[in-house]
């Protein structure tokens, strides 16, 4: 909680800084890489950085825990922490780079303020810093604390077993580990970080969700080729569908992740285009736990031969005594596979739900902002609805504004 010479001088100044959150995050992230170079081998992607999703990232992430500190004191958002403390650990954040992070933050607050940063506002915001950190730094700490490992250990190297073309642009690998160390299995929903050494010698991390239940040998993942549109093709994902095939070895963080799955009441599915991944890792987990409980997956893509793992999901819903399907393929209803298929995109109104299910979403950040607001529309709790982002998340800090009480909108509306 603020001190009470804090809060007012948050309360005061936090509109201002809300203001230029995202000017301040673009210059602290350049002063950061002239500073520091080394933070961009196999810790920051430059991709999310080129299109400015890291920034926009931490710019929604500073403000809406500075507003919560202010107008919803005792309660802190979980969630927003419990994202970010999940892909640090992915990547081996140690607390030690929290300093670091913060001379280089007040430099660009100042840079950008100017004045009007006085000792007195400075004192309040490296308040509301530390406290952020610290709660971070515990919550890696217990993360780091449950896997048996420390920071600089969440990396192993494991093998290609088998390379799958699932369509044109989506490869999935098989990966074998290569060592007698302890695995501990992965939680059904969860990613890797893979890092990736790129041809200029520097290595890349992308975060990629598992798409099968842990034996104890081996892990899956699915990974599609980023075409850039007009922009930068994504480095990782086409090196991977390029250069990697079976006998190579990848560096893979141990597994992490906030969105995990709630086997122990009905679930619905709702995944479209490579969103599918982390659906296909639940739903194998489910499998192979032989749950009976009513289990529907909803899926939408552009057409049968871009829906990637359909086998493997379908077969899996088939296998669930209490599993359903529906999928909508936009360019037609045609299927060589026994599934119900509807025409266009996803329309909730074409199918019954079950009764107190955990919905979970995953795919473009419209698609899961429409079926969101349509299952609030049916009446489904929004505490009973999760999602999976790849890349930076851009939409947690608007939902915490939305679902903590006292945190209004207003307290991001500088940074659209």
């Amino acid at each position: 909680m603020l001190s009470d010479r804090s809060r007012p001088v948050i309360e005061a100044t936090l509109p201002v800084v809300a203001e230029n959150i995202e000017e301040i995050a673009s210059r602290f992230y350049t002063h950061l890489f002239g500073e520091h170079p080394e933070l961009l081998d196999g810790l920051f992607n430059r991709g999310n950085q080129a299109e400015r999703t890291q920034q926009m990232a931490l710019a929604g992430s500073v403000a809406v825990f500075a507003s919560s500190l202010v107008k919803v004191p005792e309660q802190l958002p979980d969630h927003l922490l419990s994202r970010i403390a999940h892909k640090h650990a992915s990547l081996g954040i140690t607390p030690a780079q929290y300093d670091v992070v913060h001379d280089n933050l007040f430099w660009a607050i100042v840079d950008v303020l100017g004045d009007a940063v006085t000792p007195e506002v400075a004192a309040a915001w490296d308040e509301v810093y530390w406290l952020m950190a610290y709660a971070l730094i515990n919550q890696e700490r217990g993360l780091y604390s449950a896997r048996g490992v420390r920071p600089e250990t969440v990396w192993r190297e494991w093998e290609v077993a088998e390379r799958h073309q699932e369509t044109d642009d989506v490869v999935t690998f098989r990966m074998r580990r290569t060592d007698d160390r302890l695995v501990r299995t992965s939680l059904p929903g969860q990613y890797v970080t893979v890092q990736v050494p790129m041809p200029d010698g520097v290595r890349q991390p992308r975060q990629y969700s598992l798409t099968k239940a842990d034996d104890g040998e081996h892990r899956q993942f699915s990974v599609k080729r980023v075409h850039g549109g007009g922009k930068p093709d994504g480095e990782v994902s086409n090196f991977l569908c390029d250069h990697v095939h079976v006998g190579d070895r990848l560096t893979l963080s141990l597994p992490f992740g906030d969105v995990v799955l709630d086997d122990s009441r009905p679930v619905v599915f709702a995944s479209a285009g490579i969103g599918i991944t982390p659906m296909a890792g639940m739903l194998s987990h489910l499998t192979a736990a032989r749950s009976r409980l009513p289990i529907t997956l909803l899926h939408a893509d552009a057409d049968e031969n871009s829906f990637a793992l359909r086998r493997q999901v379908l077969a899996d819903v088939r296998s669930l005594p209490g599993g359903t399907a529906h999928v909508w393929y936009e360019q037609g209803a045609n299927t060589t596979l026994p599934v119900e298929v509807h025409p266009g995109v996803m329309n909730l109104d074409d199918v019954q739900l079950p009764d107190d299910a955990a919905y979970y979403l995953c795919g473009p950040l419209p698609f899961m902002q429409g079926i969101r607001s349509a299952l609030i529309e049916r009446g489904v709790p929004a505490r009973d609805i999760q999602y999976e982002v790849f890349g930076p998340d851009l939409w947690q800090a608007d939902l915490v504004t939305e679902d903590t009480p006292g945190v209004g909108h207003h307290a991001l509306a500088p940074l659209g």
